[in-house]
C-alpha cells in the first residue's frame, strides 16, 4: 500500500470516528438538553458539537485532497506543484502526501 493509499485510509478511519462520535453526541442533546451548560468541569455539549463539526469538515476536505492526489497519481502527475510545475520534494509528500504544491509556492499563498 502506497503512502497515499495509507493516507486516503486514516482519514477515512478518523471520519468515520468522527461521524461515531456526533451520532453519539446527538442522541446526548436530544435525550438531555437542559444539561448544555451546567458541567463547570468540562466542555459543553454545543462547545463539543461545535469542535467535531469543524474537524469532520477538514477530514471531508482532507478526504477531497486524497483523492485528488490519487488522479493525479493515476495521470502522472503526482508530484508535480501545480503552481511552478516543478517536482514537490519527497520530504514533503513524505509529511504531506496529499501536498499539491511544492513549500515555496504554499507558502506564498
Amino acid at each position: 500500500m502506497s503512502s497515499l493509499d495509507e493516507h486516503r485510509r486514516e482519514v477515512v478511519e478518523r471520519l468515520a470516528r468522527l461521524d461515531d462520535e456526533l451520532a453519539a453526541l446527538r442522541t446526548a442533546r436530544a435525550s438531555d438538553p437542559a444539561d448544555d451548560e451546567h458541567d463547570p468541569e468540562g466542555s459543553t455539549l454545543s462547545s463539543d458539537w461545535s469542535r467535531l463539526t469543524g474537524l469532520r469538515a477538514d477530514a471531508v476536505v482532507q478526504l477531497e485532497l486524497a483523492d485528488a492526489a490519487l488522479a493525479s497519481e493515476a495521470d502522472g502527475t503526482y508530484g508535480v506543484c501545480v503552481t511552478c510545475g516543478r517536482q514537490i520534494p519527497p520530504e514533503r509528500l513524505a509529511v504531506r502526501p496529499a501536498a499539491r504544491q511544492c513549500v515555496a509556492c504554499a507558502n506564498r499563498g
